[in-house]
């Protein structure tokens, strides 16, 4: 009695997609609005995914300093880890 296997599907690879277009970010770098944060906690025993926020803005250890462009999504960062860090400027 022979058994007989079945290969799975090969999957496909897709493409990589297209960039963002530059216009839209030209357009949010020339609001010219910039949030200042510090971080103020550490993200020892916290959440892997607190952690890697704080690293997507730039910070790694205490009382560093960064200035990033005041967007939603930078904003939606801040929230996440809003114990964590402490806004020092808006502008």
């Amino acid at each position: 009695m022979t058994e007989t296997t079945k290969k799975a599907p090969a999957k496909k690879v897709a493409a990589p997609k297209a960039a963002a277009p530059k216009a839209a970010a030209k357009k949010e770098a020339k609001s010219g609005k910039t949030v200042t944060i510090e971080q103020i906690g550490s993200p020892i025993a916290r959440t892997p995914d607190q952690e890697a926020t704080l690293v997507g803005l730039g910070l790694n250890k205490r009382h560093r300093v960064r200035t990033l462009e005041d967007t939603p999504a930078v904003r939606g960062m801040i929230r996440k880890v809003r114990h964590l860090v402490r806004v020092v400027e808006a502008a």
